[in-house]
């Protein structure tokens, strides 16, 4: 293993940009989830979002690390040795588990991606969800080094805009703050209750290590996960904040326990909404597509790895896609696009803390038990 070079600076920011673009989908960028599992649970949303990807970025430094360590790069071979002799279990118990979240948050993408798209554009549901289907399938068929680029650039493209949306709204309207934080402020909610919906969020996004894992190969030396992912628990916590206090604005009207769009209300209720409204929608159907693209991308390079030749895998590590990688993709999209017909978004949303329960056994207890036992993997 090459020890002695340093990291590029842009793939160390390439991979902490995987991190948040995973994170970012629809239902951060609509407002719902950030309403669902923080700001019901008053003033601790302003903490608890940045605890709960603190340990997220640990337990995914952790995982990065271990990847680059020992050269495991797509998530089946990185659990059969993460979990050693139990990997017979372990490791299927897993791959049941990611084939849930990969019916689930993909599937969330195309249902809430397409629909935002229709409303945009006036087009048909229906085409809009091939449309997003089609970008997804692309850019996974292309390999892990072009979904990182994709990342990187969607990435700066998502941060720029939030902070164009929420910011102004932030400022123009801190009355809304101050009014909702009197609000909450005379109906307290328990630490114990606001803590454990941020365990839930964060336990559920543990998920994604299935994800993380292919990009360690781009680091020099497994020290430099730490690095990466100390800059995307800064990206996730800052956007996290910046949206909580946006949502903040308007959180004390009787009007905004009715919105399934939180963020869509928070404009309209705001500044420039003639302007903001589109604005908003493009970044929903960014964040959507963004998690969807790094999760058929983790399982295109899983299968692949499985049933590819060794020249086959050389060259969709080069991004030229081979005919079998080209199936595994095409298979994915049609999957999730055929789920997101059934108008299953709700049912899906409900999914995710039934998948942060079902992590608990699988990666949460035996990712601490192994960091004991193996005096986190030096010994």
């Amino acid at each position: 293993m090459k020890q002695n070079r340093s990291t590029p600076g842009s793939l160390i920011m390439g991979v902490a940009f995987v991190w948040f673009t995973t994170h970012f989908g629809g239902g951060f960028a609509s407002g719902a989830q950030l309403y669902s599992y923080y700001l019901r649970f008053g003033l601790w949303c302003l903490l608890m979002p940045v605890l709960a990807m603190a340990y997220n970025a640990f337990f995914f430094s952790y995982c990065l690390r271990y990847a680059r360590k020992h050269e495991v790069y797509d998530y089946r071979s990185y659990n059969n040795h993460f979990y050693g002799r139990f990997a017979p279990v372990f490791s299927n118990l897993f791959e049941f588990l990611y084939i849930v979240v990969m019916c689930v948050a993909p599937a969330v993408a195309f249902a809430t991606g397409g629909a935002t798209l229709s409303t945009v554009t006036g087009l048909p549901y229906l085409l809009c969800t091939l449309l997003i289907g089609i970008f997804i399938f692309i850019v996974a068929i292309f390999g892990t080094d072009l979904v990182r680029r994709v990342s990187s650039v969607l990435s700066i493209v998502i941060i720029v805009s939030l902070v164009a949306v929420y910011v102004p709204n932030i400022i123009v309207n801190a009355d809304g703050i101050r009014a909702s934080v009197a609000a909450m402020q005379a109906a307290p909610v328990p630490f114990g209750k606001a803590l454990y919906s941020a365990f839930l969020y964060g336990t559920f996004q543990l998920c994604n290590v299935a994800v993380f894992v292919q990009h360690g190969q781009v680091f020099e030396k497994p020290g430099d996960a730490k690095k990466s992912m100390l800059i995307g628990w800064v990206i996730n916590s800052a956007l996290m904040l910046v949206v909580v206090l946006g949502l903040l604005t308007v959180y004390a009207k009787p009007e905004m326990t009715e919105q399934s769009v939180p963020t869509l209300f928070m404009v309209q209720q705001g500044v420039g909404a003639s302007v903001l409204t589109p604005l908003i929608s493009i970044l929903i159907i960014l964040g959507a597509v963004t998690t969807a693209v790094n999760m058929v991308a983790a399982m295109v390079r899983r299968i692949g790895n499985a049933i590819e030749t060794d020249e086959e895998k050389a060259l969709t590590d080069q991004g030229k896609p081979v005919l079998k990688t080209i199936v595994i993709a095409l298979v994915c999209c049609l999957a999730d696009f055929g789920i997101a017909q059934f108008g299953l978004l709700t049912l899906i949303q409900r999914a995710y803390s039934t998948i942060a329960y079902l992590a608990i056994p699988v990666i949460l207890i035996p990712y601490i038990v192994h960091m004991i036992v193996t005096r986190f993997d030096t010994k």
